[in-house]
């Protein structure tokens, strides 16, 4: 009876598992056919084995007739950045290759989940009055960490990269292609010094150099890219203005799902777009953004401010800034205060933790390594990631025309550069296409645009196109109307409205269809133009409710008038 008991016991209980067991799991994300996620289970600190932690990861298996025996295993940068989600784009880009996505120990899908929204929230009062105390925010989201055992110090890239390493012995994978961006990069260079045999090659998209000290050269970095785009007088009045008298914007917390109102300072300007200028959609039409914004015209600000709070839930701050304050601010000397507020913030934070500083690591690998970069990228620039990766016994490295961060992500040409590089890494095959000629989106410059936050705020709430709306179905109706009835000047006001409408939506749609966040800046060139035959229209339109009186007539010239004032007063 005891016999059995125990056994019953022992059947119901769930597994235990060593470090260096999987566990299956249901995938936490949407996932392409043929992919199965689970947990590496490993200890928290391999220096102090004892507790174990989970490790996210995903595997896409190929079904491809040629399919090659080593992966592409993926890592998003940050620190702290979701990898998991690009599992079926990048199983697209790769079809005859398994795919393995892994997260990074402590990020969104890994357990536990180092999320600080004590943090977060206190780097968004920093956009309030009077602003929050970042670093006595930090020590409460420690407090909660050390309350819930987790240790921080086991967060750090080195045991990131010992957890590639040990997934891919797990998985019983020979070998396989190592894919970073951004901050990964570091990891995936540590990967490939510390499991030579298991390293088939190399991709380092937007290279994070180990020697670099990414905070004292974040200024510099941003300035650099405004140069690079032709816009560093429209940028520094930009911020001159604001910081002389800083803009009231309205935006939402995404913390807490409320509104408010933003105080931006031309600072707080160039922190924003420090990170905004990542997307090659951004680089595209901050010329026309950045000159309206030194113009006065602040209502292009509130996709700024949103952007930050969209930013805020994009990381998972506690293993963020566990990364950061081991392995990069001990690293910077921080001679000279920054403008932008999250080099500030993440000092202060480092401050408050006083984790122990890592040991210094040159990672290198003879294994062939392929380093792509953005021209116009604001964090891991070219002018620091080129030599490095020159530095290398075995790589190359390439310049994609008008992209920022993630080149992979924007830029088509560097995804086939990519593929062509993991097929052969040892070169000699052709180059797929002209990286030179690779920019994503067309310049949108001053003159292209007529700024206003208008477009923006309708894709916030399309109830404010009501009476374009309107104008649009009306004018139609008269131009109907007018035309079976003989009633030219009727006819000729709906022609008149309809035509201004039919040209500006065809204005619209040609912009949008060259990037959509053209619209954030404002609206084509041609608006203003076409206006005058919306004007055109109401004159007719009166015209005809002066020759025949009725309730019709009068609802068209209502409208009209209506909508002419809408466009002047707050379109224009």
């Amino acid at each position: 009876m005891i016999i059995r008991v125990l056994l019953a016991l022992a059947l119901s209980a769930p597994p235990v598992m060593g470090p260096g067991g999987v566990e299956k799991s249901a995938c936490p994300v949407a996932m392409p056919d043929n992919t199965t996620c689970g947990f590496l289970v490993v200890p928290e600190r391999r220096d102090t084995p004892g507790k174990t932690i989970k490790v996210g990861y995903a595997v896409h298996a190929s079904t491809a007739k040629d399919r090659k025996p080593d992966p592409v295993v993926y890592m998003s940068g940050g620190p702290a950045s979701a990898s998991m989600q690009l599992t079926g784009f990048l199983s697209q880009m790769f079809p005859d290759r398994d795919v393995v996505a892994v997260e990074q120990r402590g990020s969104k899908y890994s357990q536990p989940t180092l999320g600080c929204p004590e943090t977060a929230e206190a780097m968004l009062d920093r956009l309030r009055e009077p602003s929050a105390d970042v670093g006595a925010a930090a020590l409460k989201c420690r407090e909660r960490l050390t309350q819930q055992d987790v240790d921080l110090r086991g967060y750090n890239t080195k045991e990131i990269a010992a957890d590639v390493v040990e997934l891919r012995k797990t998985l019983g994978y020979p070998t396989w292609n190592l894919f970073g961006v951004s901050y990964s990069t570091r990891v995936m260079m540590d990967v490939a010094a510390a499991d030579p045999a298991g390293v088939r090659s190399v991709v380092l998209d937007s290279y994070l150099p180990e020697k670099v000290g990414w905070y004292d050269d974040a200024d510099r970095n941003l300035t650099d890219t405004v140069a690079k785009l032709g816009l560093r007088e429209p940028f520094e009045a930009m911020v001159k203005r604001l910081n002389a008298r800083p803009a009231r914007v309205p935006t939402t917390d995404p913390l807490l799902g409320t509104g408010f109102t933003a105080r931006l300072t031309g600072d707080d300007v160039s922190t924003i777009m420090a990170e905004a200028l990542h997307e090659a959609d951004v680089l595209a039409v901050a010329p026309a953004m950045i000159d309206a914004l030194s113009k006065g015209h602040d209502e292009l600000l509130r996709p700024l401010a949103d952007a930050v709070g969209d930013g805020l839930v994009s990381h998972e701050f506690g293993l963020y800034n566990a990364v950061q304050c081991q392995d990069e601010v001990p690293f910077n000397t921080f001679a000279t205060k920054s403008r932008l507020f999250t080099v500030n913030s993440d000092k202060a934070v480092c401050d408050a933790w006083k984790l122990p500083k890592s040991a210094p690591v040159n990672a290198t690998t003879k294994a062939p390594v392929l380093v792509v970069g953005g021209q116009y990228d604001p964090t891991t620039p070219t002018r620091t990631s080129e030599p490095a990766a020159k530095s290398l016994p075995n790589a190359r490295f390439v310049e994609f025309a008008g992209t920022g961060h993630a080149v992979f992500l924007a830029n088509a040409c560097a995804r086939r550069h990519i593929l062509a590089f993991v097929d052969t890494p040892s070169g000699g095959a052709a180059a797929p296409c002209s990286p030179e000629k690779s920019t994503v989106f067309p310049r949108l410059n001053p003159g292209d645009v007529l700024a206003t936050g208008a477009p923006y705020q309708i894709s916030l709430s399309p109830w404010l196109a009501t009476p374009f709306a309107l104008f649009a179905l009306v004018s139609l109706i008269q131009l109907v109307a007018g035309a079976l009835k003989g009633r030219a000047l009727t006819a000729f006001a709906g022609l008149a409205g309809t035509a201004f409408t039919g040209l500006l939506g065809s204005a619209v749609w040609g912009m949008l269809k060259e990037n959509e966040t053209a619209l954030a800046v404002g609206l084509p060139a041609s608006a203003w133009p076409y206006t005058w035959v919306a004007v055109g229209s109401a004159v007719l339109t009166l015209g005809a409710l002066a020759l025949r009186r009725g309730w019709p007539q009068a609802v068209a010239a209502v409208t009209a008038a209506g909508f002419l004032a809408w466009w002047f007063a707050w379109i224009l």
